[in-house]
């Protein structure tokens, strides 16, 4: 069974049947944590006095700095909102930095400069070995390598990544890697049930983002050996596997895509602003997204993300 872990300013924490515990370790990073994982297991196994999880200040179980990558158009249905062909979308990643991670409950700013914020749901990979430029990954492998498993909200300054045709700017804003409530660490078997999770985001209670992980299109084993080939990753590094349809940008119509490809750059970026500015579902100030993954008998249960959005002033 795997083991949700918390953590606030100055403790790690395990949760057990009835509260949470104290993880006595002298750990100040999740890498660190996830090397001293007897000591999860020990806090989890004890009977100390317990602790409601709900008067614990959380903050993200993903220490920074580290890398974060992320996968691109990763789900059937977020692949054909973009219009795009899921036979032929390639396995590709990106960037994001460290720099965006914040906690579970944390606010999330939108800049002054930002009109179009987005979100989407992904379940984090959290890295439990090196693994080198060159290594050969095969399906064994995955339960060394990945370690534990987190909610993750990929938010998106839409409007800065589009026109600039890149991702790392639009996606690394302070608070645009909401990350947590738990890490859930994984044990033999775990990863075997990971098919068997489902996402699902709401803003303001509306359910905007719901899929199974069978919507995926390139699952782990395969991220991790197109990975391999050119990036190292460490003890503590952030992976996000994508995230499914339901995002508040979707491809406008072939038909107005082919009109705009015939305009001039800056009056079709305009045109397709002007019109993504009367979309509802961008996020507005104050409202509430509430992220969730785990399987339907919670054998795997991730929590449940609840941050709010603030414009910058």
């Amino acid at each position: 069974m795997s083991f949700s872990v918390l953590r606030t300013a100055d403790s790690w924490w395990v949760q057990v049947p009835g509260g949470a515990r104290p993880i006595d370790t002298d750990a100040t990073t999740t890498a660190g944590l996830l090397a001293d994982r007897r000591t999860i297991e020990v806090a989890a196994g004890g009977d100390g006095p317990l602790t409601d999880p709900a008067i614990l200040s959380l903050i993200s179980p993903v220490t920074t700095p580290c890398r974060v990558i992320a996968q691109m158009t990763n789900y059937v249905s977020h692949v054909r909102d973009s219009g795009m062909d899921p036979d032929k979308v390639p396995l590709t990643f990106f960037r994001k930095s460290s720099g965006s991670i914040s906690g579970p409950y944390d606010d999330v700013i939108r800049p002054e400069h930002v009109t179009l914020l987005d979100y989407e749901v992904e379940i984090g990979l959290v890295f439990g070995e090196t693994v080198e430029v060159g290594t050969c990954v095969g399906e064994a492998d995955l339960s060394r390598i990945i370690a534990a498993l987190v909610v993750t909200d990929d938010i998106s300054a839409r409007d800065v990544q589009l026109p600039k045709t890149q991702f790392y700017e639009a996606k690394s804003y302070p608070t645009f890697t909401p990350t947590g409530p738990a890490l859930v660490v994984l044990e033999d078997g775990d990863l075997d049930r990971f098919t068997d999770l489902r996402l699902t985001l709401r803003v303001n209670g509306e359910i905007r983002q719901d899929a199974g992980v069978d919507d995926m299109i390139y699952p782990p084993l395969h991220a991790l050996q197109a990975l391999s080939r050119f990036q190292r990753v460490d003890p503590g590094d952030l992976l996000l596997t994508g995230t499914p349809g339901g995002t508040a940008l979707v491809a406008p119509p072939k038909p107005v895509e082919v009109i705009g490809s015939l305009l001039p750059p800056h009056i079709k970026w305009k045109s397709f602003f002007r019109r993504q500015s009367s979309n509802p579902r961008y996020l507005q100030d104050g409202d509430i997204i509430e992220a969730s993954i785990a399987t339907e008998d919670a054998h795997l249960d991730l929590g449940i993300q609840r941050t709010t959005v603030r414009y910058a002033q």
